[in-house]
């Protein structure tokens, strides 16, 4: 079957920020990053990459790398930080659509999106979506779930709403063109060899079937 692999990084270098706690665990290096992104650009399987969380090392950092190498990625933008200090303005998201970069949504508040009510719903999934959409003059279609966190009912109000792409941290190759994208976040202490490593590891049967079954269940709680 055939298989895709999905990697999420989230800030590089130093934050410009206040971090939420346990946020420093994705912090990457510039360094760091660089050296994962050539790794990554010389795998010969299909790779998508993505960002979230709206830090402005997308597009100090990350773009221009990204550029230098001839790659793309999709970034997943928080609408309630726009133009917060140290986050995405809405010129930055217009700079990364000139550039032929992809813009979805991660929410409004980085709330995690399970458990959530009517009101939250109508904030998280749909405000959001529609006020990226005006900053970057395109529909919005894709989202990503804040800290990987969703359930049966957001999923379906994911669904009611229209989007065609929702990705998760579920840490296994996805299938290329499904509704439900898993990722591989990239932490910290994350090197070339061990982001290789762990996507080896995801593709062999008995973690393949666990980590399915993991998000089987999440689907349905």
């Amino acid at each position: 079957m055939p298989e895709q692999i999905n990697i999420l990084f989230h800030g590089i270098g130093e934050p410009a920020r206040a971090l939420e706690p346990g946020e420093d665990a994705y912090w990457i290096s510039v360094s760091a990053f660089e050296a994962i992104l050539d790794e990554i650009s010389s795998w010969s399987f299909p790779v998508n990459l993505s960002f979230d969380d709206s830090n402005t090392s997308d597009v100090e950092i990350a773009l221009p790398a990204l550029l230098d190498r001839g790659l793309t990625a999709e970034f997943f933008v928080l609408a309630g930080r726009l133009d917060s200090p140290g986050s995405l303005g809405e010129a930055d998201l217009r700079e990364l659509i000139e550039n032929g970069m992809a813009v979805g949504t991660h929410g409004m508040h980085h709330h995690p999106w399970r458990g959530l009510s009517p009101a939250s719903v109508q904030e998280e999934l749909a405000d959001a979506r529609d006020r990226i959409a005006t900053v970057i003059g395109r529909p919005v279609t894709r989202a990503a779930c804040p800290l990987g966190r969703y359930d049966r009912t957001t999923l379906g109000a994911l669904r009611r709403l229209g989007y065609t792409t929702v990705f998760t941290s579920d840490r296994r190759p996805a299938s290329p063109g499904a509704w439900l994208q898993p990722r591989f976040s990239v932490y910290k202490d994350d090197t070339p060899d061990s982001v290789r490593t762990s996507v080896a590891r995801s593709r062999q049967l008995p973690l393949r079937a666990r980590n399915a079954a993991a998000t089987l269940v999440k689907s349905w709680r």
